[in-house]
């Protein structure tokens, strides 16, 4: 049976419709990943071994991000359909949320972490099973003129998100609600952007059209690549792995923030101040997230990207030789700045590089792979963290920071081998 290609609809939908689930899912992951999870695993295996196990646990969620995208991306191009992959995943998300926030609240010991893992493995299901059909929107219904605005919104969007995430745990912090309070918070705030989009990207089921590109010939179509293809294929090739050592400084960093303000900062309360800590970076990354968007529309998305990867490297090599909390404040601001003017182009980027409109739904899945694949690196950093720093030392956070500022560096150098707009492969 044929696919079903969708019909041709009068423009695409409003920037902040569009995203509107990546602030649903951005504070999703921010309060996830940086204050419920390691909570747990303390909460769970103790301070020995925390920084190994929640590495194992990161890992272990990625392989199903590593996996799922591509597949679930690949039957939403063959059915025409992307909203009810949106829907059901974040049925399954939401499902699992109630699991691990359930084990939080009532169980302890590795009984408990299993539990809480069996909840984190169908977070990351739901999750990536909505994410990747959902990622071919953009692509899909805005044109490559208008791409690097709507990818400058996305994060925007995201960023506010992020945000109110740490605005809010900061709270719960404060109030000292139990640590189940954090699972119901992000069930709340994930559901309404959800709805949101799905109601206003309700006809994209049934009426869009993927844009032409520049590079396609006149009403021409660019047929799908096999997989193989599509890593032979230069623009993708050099866009995935750009993207990959991004993610490498990004995850070498990002787990950790909670124990460097512990270990490092010797901060009393180290969830609170963690929280302070993302809103720096947070505040911004809203203020590069746009401006980065519109000027790559007008100058190229690497110059933007450069810069942007600079200012992390810098970032991550100030966090090694600082050891006060309100200087890190600032140093989370300058990678603040990075990050927003780097996902502020990142969606645009990959857009571009797409090698073909009849196939984005799987394209955009392998091309998230790229983000979530490296979350792997978190078990052997973790593993690295704890073993430089056993007897009291935070060698181990100079180690895993230096990689870090070196992933962004090696990004740096890789991005000039990606072509400015490259668009879909000729047929």
């Amino acid at each position: 049976m044929p696919p079903k290609i969708p019909q041709p609809v009068p423009g695409p939908p409003h920037p902040a419709v569009l995203s509107a689930f990546w602030f649903g899912t951005a504070f999703h992951w921010l309060v996830l990943l940086l204050i419920a999870m390691p909570a747990g695993v303390v909460q769970f295996m103790g301070e020995a071994a925390k920084g190994t196990w929640l590495g194992l646990l990161t890992a272990v969620g990625a392989l199903v991000a590593l996996v799922l995208p591509p597949i679930v991306g690949a039957q939403s191009d063959r059915s025409g359909r992307r909203l009810p992959y949106l829907r059901w995943g974040l049925t399954i998300n939401l499902l699992g949320l109630a699991v691990m926030g359930g084990a939080v609240a009532g169980l302890s010991g590795t009984a408990g972490f299993g539990v809480f893992v069996l909840g984190f493995l169908l977070v990351q299901f739901g999750n990536n099973y909505a994410t990747a059909p959902y990622s071919a929107l953009i692509p899909q219904l805005v044109p490559v003129q208008q791409r690097g605005h709507y990818s400058g919104v996305m994060a925007t969007l995201q960023a506010v998100g992020q945000l109110l995430a740490a605005g809010s745990t900061f709270a719960i912090a404060a109030l000292h609600l139990p640590p189940a309070a954090n699972y119901l918070l992000i069930a709340a705030v994930l559901s309404l952007p959800a709805l949101i989009t799905l109601r206003g990207v309700a006809g994209a089921d049934q009426a869009a059209a993927p844009q032409p590109s520049p590079a396609s010939s006149a009403g021409s179509t660019a047929p799908s690549l096999s997989l193989r293809e599509l890593f032979a294929y230069p623009p993708f090739f050099w866009v995935f792995w750009t993207r990959v050592l991004f993610a490498l400084g990004q995850y070498s960093v990002q787990p950790f923030l909670n124990y460097y303000n512990r270990d490092v900062l010797r901060q009393s309360n180290p969830e609170q101040s963690t929280s302070v800590m993302l809103a720096a970076i947070i505040v911004a990354s809203i203020v590069s997230a746009l401006l980065g968007g519109q000027l790559s529309d007008r100058l190229g998305r690497k110059p933007v990207i450069y810069a942007a990867g600079g200012m992390m490297a810098l970032a991550a090599v100030l966090l090694i030789l600082n050891g006060s909390y309100l200087p890190a404040l600032g140093i989370a601001a300058l990678f603040g700045l990075g990050f927003g003017a780097f996902t502020s182009v990142d969606w645009a980027l990959g857009s571009d590089a797409l090698p073909s409109e009849n196939s984005y739904a799987r394209d955009m899945g392998v091309w998230h792979v790229a983000f979530v694949a490296p979350q792997v690196v978190s078990l052997p950093m973790g593993s690295l963290l704890d073993s430089l720093n056993r007897g009291g030392g935070t060698a181990g956070y100079t180690a895993v920071f230096g990689l870090a500022a070196l992933f962004f560096v090696a990004g740096i150098l890789l991005v000039r081998r990606v072509p400015e707009r490259a668009g879909p492969a000729a047929p």
